[in-house]
């Protein structure tokens, strides 16, 4: 097989590397790729999704696979399907469910869906009525894509309506922001539970557990994402069946029956509140850096399966009886403003452990860090705790100029 793979990221990086694995697989394609998948496949200079797809038939491309939200929210998978091209992820009215939290909070609520109790609007007054009937703290999000930064937790109301402002003058997200979300604050854990979908049927992958926060003990501003792993202890059997049909299956039947048939990664962010799933988001891809930790666990060849997915004939999925642990290094000055580029230097990378590169460039055949979250180190062991002290000995033989990592990463399954 012949694979392009849409996306620029760590996660990409990921699955290339999986892919580059396969014995099946034959020529890998990154756009644009970054310093660092040139080593998994060849870098593409093409960014117009008609391009891509006439590249695609050139050059004998069986699957396309994308990692971001925003060419699937911009429709990169109907340019495809218009030429019968094979390709992995949802279409752009499907790509709602993340691109509108709007969106996504009223077709929760049409299927009877487990959510938080929220107001969407771009009513100032309106909002403020609302959020006064909430408990202290709210949950303010911008309804729009804003690369996993648009959701503010205020502490209190002054706070939350400050925040709400914000947004709907463009000062915080631009339009992204224009439409909000306010809802009541949920108290639990949260879990990411990752569905591979063919429109109609699904297989789960495991359960995740991200690191949202910037610094140790879930402090400091929101991120990206600054480690996860996986599969979690925290999410039971009887947990992922009820999440599997509360959730995922009334979600391809609504998408279905609504004519919007959902093929693709059902990433479901959840919160747990005494043991009762609520929806907190929907993304249409796979989550970075959650992604990173679910790929090493795959056992058999990923490519197959995507393409089973993406041509409606999905078939079950083997897992490997492991755990993964992935810690972000993210740039000294993330994710408040860019930084110097850095040159990074790696001594030695252990047994069990590989390096997923996302913020990078190159310079003289050499890798510098140039981006915010600039690479993940993953550790695979036979328990988390051996996955996370793999991960963080090779963190350790990682050095550039203003790196920072969390040290607590998988806390929450190992205290």
């Amino acid at each position: 097989m012949n694979i392009l793979i849409v996306g620029n990221g760590a996660r990409e990086y990921a699955i290339g590397r999986k892919l580059r694995e396969e014995n099946i697989v034959n020529k890998i394609f990154f756009a644009p790729g970054n310093a660092a998948t040139s080593n998994l496949g060849e870098n593409l200079d093409i960014e117009k999704h008609e391009d891509l797809a006439e590249f695609v038939k050139r050059y004998d491309v069986d699957l396309t696979i994308v990692g971001p939200e925003a060419p699937l929210s911009d429709g990169i998978v109907d340019v495809f399907e218009k030429y019968n091209l094979a390709i992995f992820g949802p279409s752009k009215a499907a790509a709602r469910l993340e691109g509108s939290k709007a969106f996504m909070k009223d077709f929760l609520k049409k299927q009877g869906i487990k959510t938080a109790r929220y107001l969407n609007s771009n009513n100032l007054e309106e909002i403020s009525k609302f959020i006064d009937s909430l408990g202290q703290i709210v949950v303010v999000k911008a309804d729009g894509l804003c690369a996993g930064k648009g959701v503010i937790i205020a502490q209190n109301h002054d706070e939350a309506k400050e925040a709400a402002k914000e947004m709907l003058s463009g000062t915080s997200f631009g339009e992204a922001g224009k439409t909000v979300v306010i809802e009541e604050f949920l108290d639990g854990f949260e879990l990411s539970l990752f569905a591979i979908c063919d429109g109609e049927n699904f297989v789960t992958l495991p359960v995740a557990q991200d690191h949202k926060r910037l610094l140790d003990d879930d402090k400091g501003p929101n991120t990206g994402g600054m480690g996860a792993y996986a599969p979690s202890p925290l999410a039971s059997k009887e947990l992922i069946k009820k999440v599997e049909k509360d959730v995922v299956e009334p979600t391809l039947k609504g998408m279905k029956k609504d004519g919007n048939p959902f093929c693709g990664v059902l990433f479901v962010g959840l919160m747990v509140v005494d043991n009762e799933p609520y929806v907190l988001e929907f993304n249409v891809r796979f989550g970075d850096p959650e992604c990173e930790v679910i790929m090493p666990l795959i056992d058999g060849n990923l490519s197959q399966m995507l393409y089973n997915a993406a041509t409606k004939k999905l078939e079950n999925i083997n897992l490997k009886d492991k755990f993964a642990v992935g810690v972000v290094i993210s740039s000294k000055n993330y994710p408040y403003k860019s930084s110097e580029p850095a040159l990074i230097k790696v001594k030695e990378v252990p047994a069990d452990t590989h390096i997923c590169y996302g913020g990078v460039s190159q310079k003289n055949g050499e890798i510098y860090a140039t981006g915010g979250r600039v690479l993940v180190c993953v550790g695979v062991g036979d328990s988390i705790k051996e996955a996370r002290d793999k991960a963080y000995e090779l963190c350790k033989n990682i050095e550039f100029d203003g790196m920072h990592y969390r040290k607590d990463i998988a806390y929450q399954a190992l205290r």
